[in-house]
């Protein structure tokens, strides 16, 4: 009996669905079109994800990695901390698996800093730009504004750039020696960063420095505050100062058994550095439950894999010393937690909050026109600037999502709109193709490729030290999951259509050139049309007169 699966075949086409096209006259003709991918759609950098892959399918992994940086300057970071929201909303996740675009992009990335591949700044326009932070957002803005010809200088507080980056990340998640390696690439372009200089007066460096604009993205560095009663606290730490210290070789002593409070990406981050500093018992206090915890659930699985405990559905009530009194909660029917009057008491020589960073903005209240929202984000126009003329923001300290993705968008966004600002104009955002959904698609063949997972290092040592966690994709993995995208939407010159046209009436216009229809031959039968399984194809109805 054979082993085969149903799905290892390809299907017969559906003639039925194929209905009565033809006739005397073309009622309707196909036309190419470009449509827009959902990977592309979900990048919060804007990456053309479609088109890297393309290339790296070829072989062509320089290009491909050329390709990656128009838009990021610093794939081997993303690939490694992405959350990945282009693989959440790939067509292909339905079928078995998503492409694991973001380990493709971790090898481009590593293969171009072993490679040493540059990017090489455009002729000098004459303008100068400041910007203040250097991390994600502010190293993005300055990358594309090199790029534009535009001389940069980045003051950053800190010693070493990279911003939460470098400081927020364990090294176990985002090893230094990439980072830094995308970041000197950065600096080869002409980029100045000056460090240990916090900028306390915007206005006044801008006109010393004689900056024609200043481009400010500061991060979110300050823990939120909270208020629990404590008769007799013992050890309580703040998750964002606990992980610098920790990057910076000055780790707090902890004890055996540490606690921690909040349910993001940061507890989950404190808590696995927790277990690799000595702790015996790291524990996770979390007021909701999983399903509604902000922590991307792979953080939790990791973290747990690791043997961090997490208590559910608890609010920390009251501390006395080593004692933690915690009130056990309950979701109510709209979703959010309320109390139940049931208390549990835990033990903890530590107590580290990660109930989540602001951005201190106070340095900028005394710019004229410059406006805040309550929380004491800055309010910026559709152009990234602020109310005073030639001051734009990014990043955390404006409202949006907290991740390095979304800070990187923000910096090429603004590094666009600096630029025309320069120039005298607006940035005017080219409008988009449309989408294209799964159910547009033509997958009238089948092939199961379940993708490439990355290994992970064994489990003890995991535990024990700051190795990186996840290792990358092999040259063949990448390729294999390159070849694994539908480049939906877009056509990527498989020859279907030219092999399926029964009046010859498609024209190769050579490699990578695509196609072209020729009208007096086509009979608008829409054979082409239905067997694209990108859907680069549209019909359209018959022009008028023709």
């Amino acid at each position: 009996m054979s082993n085969r699966k149903s799905s290892d075949l390809t299907r017969p086409a559906d003639l039925l669905q194929h209905g009565r096209s033809t006739g005397p006259f073309r009622t309707r003709r196909p036309i190419y079109v470009d449509l827009l991918p959902p990977c592309n759609n979900a990048c919060p950098a804007g990456e053309n994800i479609q088109s890297w892959l393309f290339d790296l399918r070829a072989g062509r992994y320089e290009k491909a990695w050329r390709v990656l940086m128009e838009d990021n300057p610093m794939p081997a970071v993303h690939g490694r901390v992405c959350y990945h929201p282009c693989e959440t909303h790939c067509n292909r996740g339905p079928i078995d698996s998503p492409v694991s675009i973001h380990a493709a992009e971790r090898f481009l990335g590593d293969l171009a800093l072993r490679e040493g591949w540059r990017i090489e700044p455009a002729p000098a326009s004459g303008k100068r730009v400041l910007i203040v932070g250097a991390g994600p957002s502010g190293l993005s803005c300055a990358y594309h504004l090199a790029r534009l010809g535009h001389q940069v200088e980045i003051h950053e507080a800190g010693p070493l750039a990279g911003g939460m980056m470098h400081f927020g990340i364990p090294a176990y998640r985002l090893p230094r020696a990439e980072l830094m390696g995308e970041i000197r690439r950065i600096e080869a372009m002409g980029v100045k960063i000056v460090l240990d200089h916090k900028v306390e007066d915007v206005l006044a460096e801008k006109e010393s420095g004689r900056f024609d604009a200043v481009f400010i993205a500061v991060g979110a560095h300050l823990s939120k505050r909270v208020g629990i009663p404590a008769r007799d606290a013992g050890k309580i730490l703040d998750a964002v100062t606990f992980l610098r210290q920790t990057a910076t070789g000055e780790a707090p002593k902890l004890g055996r058994r540490v606690a921690v409070y909040g349910g993001g990406n940061t507890a989950m981050d404190a808590a696995r550095t927790a277990r690799r500093l000595g702790a015996e018992e790291a524990l996770v206090i979390y007021r909701r439950d999983r399903a509604h915890m902000p922590a991307h659930e792979f953080e939790a699985d990791e973290a747990i894999e690791e043997g961090v405990k997490i208590n559910w559905l608890r609010t920390i009530k009251e501390i006395d010393q080593t004692h933690i009194t915690v009130e056990v909660m309950r979701i109510n029917p709209e979703g959010y937690p309320e109390p139940t009057g049931r208390f549990e008491t835990l033990e903890a020589d530590s107590l580290i909050l990660a109930l989540g960073q602001e951005t201190d903005t106070r340095f900028l209240h005394e710019v004229p026109g410059i406006q805040f929202k309550p929380d004491g984000v800055v309010i910026v126009d559709d152009n990234m600037m602020t109310g005073s003329p030639g001051i734009f923001a990014g990043g955390d300290m404006v409202p949006s999502e907290r991740t390095v993705t979304v800070a990187v968008g923000h910096g090429k966004k603004a590094a666009r709109c600096i630029d025309a600002y320069l120039r005298g104009t607006r940035y005017v955002k080219p409008p988009k193709h449309p989408p294209v959904s799964a159910d547009m698609l033509r997958l009238w063949y089948f092939t199961e490729a379940e993708r490439k997972r990355e290994a992970e290092l064994e489990l003890e040592k995991r535990r024990y030290g700051f190795e990186e966690v996840v290792a990358g994709l092999s040259e063949n993995e990448a390729l294999f999951e390159a070849k694994r995208c539908f480049s939906c939407g877009n056509c990527f010159v498989c020859d279907g259509c030219y092999g399926a046209c029964p009046e010859d009436a498609i024209v190769k216009l050579g490699p990578g050139k695509r196609y072209r229809y020729d009208y007096d031959l086509c009979t608008g039968c829409a054979v082409c049309y239905e067997q694209c399984p990108c859907h680069a194809i549209e019909m359209i109805p018959e022009p008028r007169g023709e």
